[in-house]
């Protein structure tokens, strides 16, 4: 009876033992004029050489991507990484090998078998600030206004000639009319528009 001995890949046969007796680190042994029972075992261990690839993962300031700086990956196998922006933050890009792969939280390579790079950038929030006039004056700035997280934001109200603010809308709420309106330390959405009479 001959049983053949096979390694997982990195690894090699370490010893082969028969009836408890070393016969070497052998891929093939055969049991010859069988008169009684036997046992054989085989043992591995890994290769001193195992491939490993480098991922080198970076990010801008604002945020984190972990684990960061080179990374050895066994190469064949997966690995991933996870990003994260600090608060009022967000992930603006992720870029592996310089090719973006949008705004992800996490990313894992696949079979990893060349080296990569990852690196990730983030921007603060932004948010919108609906200004809207009815005719016989304006507003300015109008229509959708970005407004950078903890910034500031005045708005100009000029009703035409002959024509007076008749109601001021700041977010759904009304408030005293006012040919200048600023919004403070923004950290959310905010809405104003103005109808003249």
């Amino acid at each position: 009876q001959t049983y053949s001995i096979s390694p997982d890949s990195n690894y090699h046969i370490k010893d082969v033992q028969v009836d408890n007796v070393s016969v070497g680190p052998v891929a093939e042994y055969m049991f010859s004029n069988v008169m009684s029972s036997h046992e054989i075992n085989a043992t591995f261990e890994a290769d001193q050489t195992i491939i490993t690839r480098t991922i080198t993962a970076s990010c801008e300031a604002n945020g984190s991507i972990l684990p960061t700086g080179l990374t050895n990956v066994t190469s064949g196998s997966d690995f991933t990484f996870n990003i994260a922006p600090i608060t009022n933050y967000h992930i603006k890009d992720v870029q592996v090998d310089g090719v973006s792969v949008g705004a992800v939280s996490a990313y894992t390579f696949s079979n990893v078998t060349t080296d990569h790079t990852i690196m990730a950038f983030f921007d603060i929030n932004t948010y919108l600030i609906n200004a809207s006039s009815a005719p016989n004056g304006s507003i300015s700035p109008t229509g959708s206004v970005p407004v950078i997280h903890g910034d500031s934001q005045t708005f100009t109200i000029t009703p035409d000639v002959g024509y007076q603010i008749g109601q001021l809308t700041v977010d759904g709420g009304i408030v005293a009319p006012t040919t200048s309106y600023s919004f403070s330390n923004v950290t959310s959405d905010h809405s104003i528009s103005v109808n003249f009479v």
